[in-house]
């Protein structure tokens, strides 16, 4: 029995590339990375459930495999460049593809597949692109697309009669009916929309990176971890402000603290945890505890008490909320021109 290593998103591209590859007796063993910009932990953990409901329902093997300094490296340098945010999608690509192709050869695996569709994205998914990343990741004629495989070069396993091309698809485009129609023919009924989970596309993560890089050409992943949770607001070219928006993001931003960075709470209200790190000065601290304070329950006070800790020393400090300007100049946040009424 011929054996296929499958690229797994968690979309329903994938899923029918991989279905249609069982449909012919292909043994299949998905893999699903998780990187640094994927979408927020509990979406991360629920597309993850979903993936092994549907491979044990299915009948194919799903592993979780993570990419974390590599994937902010090649982030940070991508060879390709990006799409329209921060978005490297050919070396996002060319990376993951890379490691599929170590796997296929340590699983034993005879070829890869995934869910691509030609002219999906315009970017990533034209026929000469799609080549030049299976050439790049060294995958040149094991990459199999079942999806769109009939408008492509016949591949390794065609060749070797390992899976039969007439059984095959020939979609194209943008459109999602086709694929809508093969799901209803596999009984797949609950897959996920087609919004992608990739931070890197969103307009506002994308503007607190590039703030991020401008000023840390190295950032660490708890840097990176920190860009999706909170207010973020820049201090100085060293100094960063963090603010927690809910019981949840105030749990994330406690445990990514470190030791000589330092918490911030109004005790006795309700607060949010301010996180402030890098180099900061009595300043910069009484900054971010007056933002802290703005976004109390505190907040309509003209005196507040916020509590700064480091450690296992704990600092006293009586300010005023931030007023709207400060809020203003110190936000890392994407601001969009309101229209102009006339």
């Amino acid at each position: 029995m011929a054996k296929a290593i499958a690229l797994l998103s968690g979309g329903l591209d994938s899923t029918l590339a991989i279905l249609t590859a069982l449909k012919q007796g292909i043994k299949v063993d998905a893999v699903k990375f998780v990187t640094p910009f994927d979408c927020s932990t509990a979406q991360n953990l629920a597309v993850q459930h979903n993936l092994l409901s549907t491979a044990k329902k299915h009948g194919f093997a799903v592993s979780i495999s993570h990419l974390d300094n590599q994937f902010i490296d090649m982030v940070i340098n991508p060879k390709h460049g990006y799409g329209q945010n921060m978005n490297p999608c050919i070396d996002c690509r060319i990376l993951m593809l890379k490691k599929v192709r170590e796997m296929m050869v340590t699983r034993g695996a005879d070829f890869i597949i995934t869910g691509e569709v030609l002219g999906q994205r315009p970017m990533s998914q034209r026929k000469d692109m799609l080549y030049h990343i299976d050439k790049e990741a060294g995958a040149t004629n094991y990459v199999l697309r079942p999806l769109s495989a009939k408008l492509m070069r016949i591949t390794f396993p065609e060749a070797e009669g390992m899976i039969d091309r007439d059984v095959l698809y020939a979609i194209n485009g943008r459109t999602r009916k086709p694929q809508m129609a093969l799901a209803k023919e596999f009984s797949l009924e609950d897959y996920p929309s087609p919004a992608g989970g990739c931070l890197l596309t969103e307009p506002n993560y994308a503007y607190r990176l590039k703030d991020l890089l401008k000023y840390d050409h190295k950032p660490s992943l708890k840097d990176i971890s920190l860009l999706k949770i909170g207010r973020h607001f820049r201090f100085s070219p060293f100094c960063k402000i963090i603010v927690g928006r809910d019981e949840t993001e105030n749990n994330i931003i406690e445990s990514l603290s470190a030791d000589h960075d330092r918490m911030l709470i109004v005790d006795g209200y309700g607060s949010p945890i301010t996180l402030i790190i890098g180099e900061y000065d009595d300043n910069a601290l009484k900054i971010a505890a007056s933002i802290c304070a703005r976004y109390s329950d505190a907040k309509n006070m003209s005196g507040i008490a916020v509590t700064a800790v480091n450690r296992d020393i704990n600092l006293r400090l009586m300010v005023s909320p931030a007023g709207n300007e400060l809020i203003e100049t110190l936000r890392i946040e994407l601001k969009t021109e309101k229209p102009v009424k006339v």
